[in-house]
């Protein structure tokens, strides 16, 4: 059921959804003018006549088919610019953007609109006040393409532009940390090693797990009187016959399949329930525009900011002390499995860049200030990291110093220690 709901969002996400919808209302509205012709008063029908509707449609048949290929091209170069400057992940967002969703559907609608009233004024089925009525639907019609290609012409100005695709993935990354916050283990409980007697749950396919339906896994466990060990998180690669969930016991071959239809195995990740992606893609973002074809370590530090956001929600994650799904056994995130994803490429790849890695140990400090105990050794390894790889990479001693500076202030947010004393 899972999957099935699964692939049905992920479907209607698409764009040939709303296009679709946009398309078959255009053509009830021009095949609603014979049942609502009557509705039109005489001496309006005298005002309006009988022959602009005919123009108006020609017109707007040929300039919505023109503006659907623009729009098309536009959006399509947008999808080509992001994966140039940015990171392909980034394109799935740019896929699933609304705005031009709506633009490019209302133009499609429009174009379904006036071919449909073309070809049945060419047929002559309508009478005047049916000619008068679709008329008026014209009108409506050109006010809302107005309206949308104002709203359109607006939006091409960022869609597709370093900072549009930053702003993307770092809102993706932020509600994908947010969900994880609100509830690390999907509503299950704290991981515990399963017993010995554990019996595994092979894989029937590879790819990406990109959704756990815990609260599925918890109704067969009831069922079944049986603890249920996941071994995959959203985000995890699985391989064919490897474990991708571990039963305290033997269960029916209906539960097997039911179980296995509560992981959602795809070929690429997406967002939604891996806060991991995002962090990536901020990181594939910076490391980049650190490229020596492109050099722009000022994309980088935007990002460095952005991933501080997303860092400073994982921070609040809590364990839940009575989880939903008490027979769910799952691990919750790492922190430095976290901070790797998000600073080693940049750190690896502008460890020659001083105003880099200066801003690195500045965000690392800011975050360290706001750490508990986990998060406080993670950040501080972390930044112990990017320091050594800044100290080999800087070539000027004053530039060493300057991060070495900082790096010391980072360790010491919280106080004094002795492992951030220079040496």
């Amino acid at each position: 059921m899972v999957r099935a709901l699964s692939y049905a969002k992920q479907s209607l996400r698409g764009i040939w959804f709303r296009a679709t919808v946009f398309t078959v209302a255009g053509i009830l509205l021009a095949i609603a003018a014979p049942a609502l012709g009557n509705l039109i008063p005489a001496n309006l029908l005298e005002a309006l006549g009988n022959d602009a509707a005919a123009t108006l449609l020609q017109i707007l048949a040929t300039s919505m088919l023109a503006v659907t290929t623009f729009s098309l091209t536009t959006m399509v170069s947008a999808y080509s610019t992001a994966t140039q400057i940015g990171t392909p992940r980034s394109i799935q967002l740019l896929i699933a953007d609304r705005t031009s969703h709506t633009a490019l559907s209302t133009f499609v609608g429009a174009f379904a609109f006036s071919i449909v009233g073309i070809i049945a004024l060419s047929l002559d089925v309508y009478s005047s006040s049916e000619k008068a009525l679709l008329l008026l639907g014209t009108i409506l019609v050109i006010a809302v393409v107005l309206v949308t290609l104002l709203r359109w012409i607006s939006f091409l100005t960022t869609f597709g532009r370093m900072a549009d695709i930053i702003d993307r993935v770092g809102d993706a990354a932020s509600q994908a940390m947010s969900d994880y916050a609100e509830q690390p283990l999907l509503g299950g409980r704290l991981w515990v090693d399963p017993p010995t007697t554990a019996i595994p749950l092979e894989c029937d396919h590879p790819g990406f797990v990109v959704k756990v339906d815990v609260a599925a896994l918890q109704r067969i466990a009831e069922q079944e009187n049986c603890q249920l060990w996941v071994q995959r998180r959203p985000g995890s690669r699985i391989f064919a016959g490897h474990p991708i969930a571990h039963l305290s016991g033997k269960v029916s071959e209906e539960s097997q399949e039911a179980i296995q239809r509560a992981f959602v195995i795809a070929n690429h990740r997406t967002f939604e329930q891996d806060p991991r992606l995002g962090l990536l893609a901020l990181s594939e973002i910076s490391s980049k525009s650190l490229s020596p074809g492109i050099n722009d370590p000022g994309t980088a530090i935007e990002v460095l900011e952005a991933t501080h956001r997303v860092l400073d929600i994982a921070m609040q994650a809590r364990i839940p002390d009575s989880p939903d799904a008490g027979r769910v056994h799952l691990r919750p995130l790492e922190p430095q499995d976290l901070l790797q994803d998000a600073f080693r490429a940049t750190s690896r790849d502008g460890a020659s860049d001083i105003e880099v890695m200066m801003r690195i140990q500045k965000e690392l400090g800011a975050l360290i200030v706001r750490a508990d105990a986990p998060w406080t050794a993670a950040l501080k390894a972390q930044a112990k990291d990017s320091f050594a790889r800044a100290e080999r990479a800087l070539e000027l001693e004053e530039d060493r110093r300057e991060v070495e500076v900082l790096h010391f202030e980072a360790l010491s947010a919280t106080g004094i220690s002795e492992d951030a004393a220079p040496a």
